[in-house]
């Protein structure tokens, strides 16, 4: 393979603005010195093997059944595949290893400045199901810092794309050429023991964690910024949220808010289960051992749909249609008779609704009761107009009758929160809830390849078979599904 020109695949040696890194007193401190996440997984992995080999046991065991409901409609609720990092309830929502949103606010590290817990811990906590120390989060932060900075050829990339191309082709595009740095695919190359994917899989994963804020922000300062150097260099003495602020331009204490805001909101968007579309297109293109890069940028070409990572947008964009559409004083009675304008005219209320919960969303109260602890988003009008629609639209849905839920979800709030803090640039929320996502995914590719899952491979089935009697399926003829009358 020929050198790229500027290729930088190690991590520069540790430094901090002042010149040469010197050992903190945190860094000397117990809690720092405990296992790092990799030698902290590399503990867990055979617990889990164990595990796996026992579940196998049963294999022939029946854990439900698949209707033709199933087979043509997007195959919810089968459980179909192994996912280790949450688990989503339709009544009680998203548990992250047995605990909830509240429990990871309260028991998880959170940033040298602000309140709210850290998306690295949060990964960690994906990774482990364990909770990790302030210690061990801080020197993950910062080994995350050390891998931020992009090969020279993807800046250069970036920089030559037409300034209005869609954020997420960009994203998907810089992530895919990540590849060529891919430990997993040389290693594979080469020849590697099975039971050893799971080393160059953490590797990558954690380099392409690292980043996803640099690309991010490198494709906001282009697109929107008018280009050249990003507003601030990563400082190795933050967190991974701290800096993709200060890259986007909100670093230092004025913008604390800010920043407590992105460690929240990358927190709760970065795992959802395993079904929906991102994770499982990175879940399924890994399962072919693809690299993590190409992986996850085919779960962010998933996450660009507008059935997916577009909803904060739309949502975005009909609240502010809304303010424009009624009284300056408006009453509950006006977004009540908006609302039922919106589904009158055979159009969909954005930001309710879910394909599994069927109560409110946790991630929607978790930034609304942010946002509402903090008078001056409290103040905002549009942040006031998305509180009100939250609760008149559930009855209006519920009288309306064609929702199984009618509650809020996530993308109520978000987008909001990120134009009252001065990103007015819709298109471009998917790919902070790109830099976000990779959290779930890429925990799980990595206990992909440390539990030797295989290729994924379900058998599908054609409308025929539905509907007649009898049908030819592989080589032997069998009865068909059900008989229509």
């Amino acid at each position: 393979m020929s050198e790229v020109p500027g290729l930088a695949i190690e991590p520069a040696p540790r430094s901090s603005r002042n010149g040469s890194h010197s050992e903190s007193d945190e860094e000397k401190s117990e809690g720092f010195k405990k296992p790092d996440l990799k030698e902290t997984l590399r503990e867990v992995i055979p617990e889990k093997r164990a595990l796996l080999k026992k579940v196998k046991a049963n294999g022939s065991k029946v854990i439900g059944e698949v209707k033709v409901e199933n087979t043509i409609g997007g195959m919810r609720g089968l459980k179909a595949m192994i996912w280790e990092g949450s688990v989503l309830d339709p009544e009680e929502g998203i548990r992250f290893h047995g605990r909830t949103i509240k429990d990871c606010q309260k028991e998880l590290p959170k940033g040298k400045t602000g309140t709210e817990m850290l998306p690295e811990a949060m990964f960690w906590l994906l990774l482990t199901g364990k909770v990790p120390s302030v210690g061990q989060v801080r020197k993950f932060s910062r080994q995350l810092a050390e891998q931020a900075s992009l090969p020279e050829f993807v800046n250069k990339m970036l920089d030559a794309f037409p300034t209005d191309l869609h954020p997420m082709t960009q994203f998907a595009i810089a992530v895919s050429a990540l590849n060529y740095t891919s430990k997993f695919a040389k290693a594979y190359e080469r020849g590697l023991n099975k039971a050893d994917y799971w080393e160059p899989t953490f590797d990558d994963c954690i380099n392409l964690i690292a980043k996803l804020p640099t690309i991010a922000a490198k494709i906001y300062q282009n697109s929107y910024r008018g280009g050249g150097a990003l507003p601030a260099d990563v400082d190795p003495e933050q967190d991974w949220s701290y800096n993709f602020a200060a890259m986007l331009g909100k670093g230092g204490p004025k913008n604390e808010n800010f920043q407590d805001l992105l460690r929240l909101y990358l927190a709760l968007h970065g795992d959802h289960e395993g079904g929906n579309v991102s994770a499982h297109t990175t879940h399924l293109v890994g399962s072919a051992l693809s690299d993590p890069f190409l992986s996850y940028s085919a779960g962010l070409q998933g996450l660009a749909g507008p059935l997916h990572g577009l909803a904060a947008q739309e949502v975005l964009r009909w609240i502010l249609q809304m303010k424009e559409n009624i009284p300056a004083k408006y009453s509950e009675k006006d977004v009540h008779d908006y609302l039922w304008s919106t589904l009158n005219s055979g159009r969909v209320v954005p930001g309710y609704g879910h394909a599994v919960l069927r109560k409110p969303d946790p991630r929607f109260e978790a930034l609304m009761d942010y946002a509402s602890a903090r008078p001056e988003i409290a103040r905002d009008p549009v942040f006031q107009l998305v509180k009100l629609n939250s609760e008149v639209a559930p009855e209006v849905l519920k009288k309306h009758g064609k929702t199984k839920n009618p509650y809020p979800n996530v993308d109520s709030s978000s987008g909001v929160l990120f134009h009252h803090y001065g990103f007015h640039e819709t298109l471009y929320y998917t790919a902070t809830f790109g830099v976000s996502r990779g959290l779930g995914p890429l925990a799980q590719l990595i206990w992909d390849r440390a539990l030797g899952l295989p290729i994924e491979r379900p058998k599908s089935i054609n409308l025929e078979a539905h509907a007649v009697s009898r049908t030819l399926i592989g080589t032997a003829l069998v009865p068909a599904l059900f008989e229509y009358p």
